[in-house]
C-alpha cells in the first residue's frame, strides 16, 4: 500500500487501458448523454464528428476505473474533494484504446488534520495513437503510514 510519504512530486505512473465499443458508447450515452452524437449511429454521420463518439463523461468514468484498478487500490486513499482544467481534447470512439498517466505535480500535508495530506495528479489520457484525448487535474487525500509527522 502507498502512503503519503511514498509519493514523489514529479513521478508519473501509467494505468491500463480500455478500449471502447460503439455497443458500450451507446448504452452508456443512453442513460446518462442522449445526444445524437453518442447514440444514433445514423445521425452522428451527419455530425461534426462524422460518427459516433463517447461521451466525455463516458471517458472521464473509464478514466476513473483504470486510475482506481491501477492506483487507488495500492494507496491509503482518502477520495478527493474534486478536480481541476478538465479538457476533452479529442474524441473517443469506437475501437479506441486509452490509458492514462498520472503526474504528482505536487503534495502538502493538512494542517488541520494531523496524519493526512493531499497530492495533485496531472491526468493525462491518450488513445493508441498517443494522441492526448483528455486531460484535468485530480486532488486526492490519503493517510500518512506514520501519523506522527
Amino acid at each position: 500500500m502507498q502512503y503519503y510519504e511514498d509519493i514523489v512530486v514529479g513521478q508519473g505512473r501509467d494505468t491500463g487501458s480500455h478500449t471502447f465499443t460503439e455497443e458500450a458508447i451507446i448504452e452508456f450515452a443512453r442513460q446518462f448523454d442522449p445526444q445524437p452524437f453518442h447514440i444514433d449511429p445514423e445521425a452522428a454521420k451527419k455530425t461534426f464528428f462524422g460518427g459516433i463518439i463517447a461521451s466525455g463523461w463516458h471517458t472521464a468514468a473509464t478514466v476513473m476505473r483504470l486510475i482506481v484498478d491501477s492506483a487507488i487500490a495500492l494507496e491509503a486513499s482518502l477520495g478527493s474533494p474534486g478536480f481541476d482544467d478538465l479538457a476533452w481534447l479529442k474524441p473517443v470512439r469506437p475501437g479506441d484504446t486509452i490509458r492514462a498517466r498520472m503526474t504528482c505535480v505536487e503534495k502538502t500535508p493538512s494542517r488541520s488534520r494531523p496524519g493526512i495530506g493531499s497530492a495533485r495528479f496531472l491526468v493525462e489520457v491518450f488513445n493508441q495513437k498517443d494522441e492526448m484525448v483528455m486531460r484535468f487535474t485530480s486532488i486526492g487525500l490519503m493517510r500518512f503510514r506514520n501519523r506522527a509527522l
